[in-house]
């Protein structure tokens, strides 16, 4: 695939006023958030959750692509029709996690790198060839007293410019997260400093391993208190400290940027991506790739029940994919 295809790709995935819904829980995720609300984590029943969000009417209008799993992505409709060509069909790109998750980083006590490189290449072809048309690998970076240390950044930039260039010799386009977490004490202007530092980090990454930033996303964290920090940031605060910061440390050229909601509510998660819209323009569009903050309001209302509570769930996905659609543009009304 030519780049200029690697980039019409990307540019549709933060068309105006569309973001992506990210369904890649893994199995063990996921049967956390069945057990919450009582349903059983069987592979029926994540295999009827996940139709009902990706047959949710009209969800194209809002939503440019869809994160699976390596189970999802194999997956049909009742109907026997696969999730990729419903996607497709409704104008919604297939997108596919590729990581093996965060390990411990031999000599760094606490501190974490995400594997999956080892066959990553025939893993690509393959979820080409089933129709995903980008991908997304996470690396975990931990604020503490003593952390991250330069080699925990390192390592995980490393890994995610390897994986984006496998990715786009695949023909896919690679969404690169870096996610910093919310957990601790830390304040807003820590996390600035150590985000600012792991996206310089990244993109020296990138330009070293050749990846061409024209066909590549960035799924970013907002700069935002820690969960644990007495003096939580308002929503502007949030806005002007993750746009300044991204701007001090993103290529203009990229094609764009979606934000991870991180354990926000999901009220915050709009919020902020609309407190930052309303800043534009900016040098690129900012968009979403929400899970839980897409996901728990709708979990709830379906209950497990693959057929009684189906149209009222997809009522509350759609209006989540609007709100936060609304916010991609700066028009969200609260």
């Amino acid at each position: 695939m030519s780049i200029e295809q690697l980039e019409s790709i990307a540019q549709a995935m933060v068309a105006p006023g569309k973001g992506i819904i990210a369904i890649d829980e893994s199995n063990s995720t996921i049967k956390k958030r069945f057990d919450a609300v009582g349903i059983e984590c069987s592979e029926e029943n994540r295999r009827a959750y996940r139709e009902m969000l990706l047959t949710t009417p009209s969800l194209g209008e809002h939503i440019s692509g869809a994160i699976l799993y390596d189970e999802t992505i194999r997956q049909k409709t009742k109907a026997g029709v696969p999730f990729t060509k419903v996607m497709l069909d409704a104008g919604i790109l297939p997108g596919i996690k590729v990581d093996k998750g965060p390990q411990p980083l031999a000599g760094f006590p606490g501190e974490v790198v995400t594997e999956g490189l080892d066959g990553l290449r025939e893993r690509l072809n393959e979820y080409a060839r089933l129709g995903a048309k980008f991908a997304k690998w996470r690396a975990v970076i931990t604020i503490g007293e003593d952390s991250p240390s330069g080699t925990c950044i390192e390592a995980n930039c490393h890994a995610l410019a390897r994986y984006a260039a496998l990715c786009q010799e695949a023909g896919i386009v690679p969404m690169v997260e870096p996610e910093i977490l919310m957990d601790g004490d830390h304040d807003l202007e820590a996390c600035y400093d150590v985000t600012e530092v792991t996206l310089r980090s990244l993109f020296g990454s990138l330009y070293e391993q050749n990846v061409m930033l024209e066909g590549t996303i960035l799924k970013a964290s907002m700069i935002i208190s820690g969960k644990s920090c007495a003096q939580q940031a308002s929503a502007d605060e949030v806005a002007e400290a993750t746009v300044r910061c991204l701007k001090a440390s993103v290529p203009a050229l990229l094609p764009g940027i979606v934000f991870l909601s991180g354990g926000q509510s999901d009220r915050d998660a709009t919020a902020h991506l609309n407190a930052m819209n309303q800043m534009g323009p900016h040098p690129w569009p900012l968009s979403f790739s929400y899970g839980r903050a897409m996901q728990s309001a709708a979990l709830k209302i379906w209950g497990g029940d693959i057929v009684a509570n189906v149209a009222e769930a997809q009522k509350m996905v759609h209006a989540r994919a609007r709100d936060n659609g609304m916010a991609a543009l700066g028009k969200w009304r609260g």
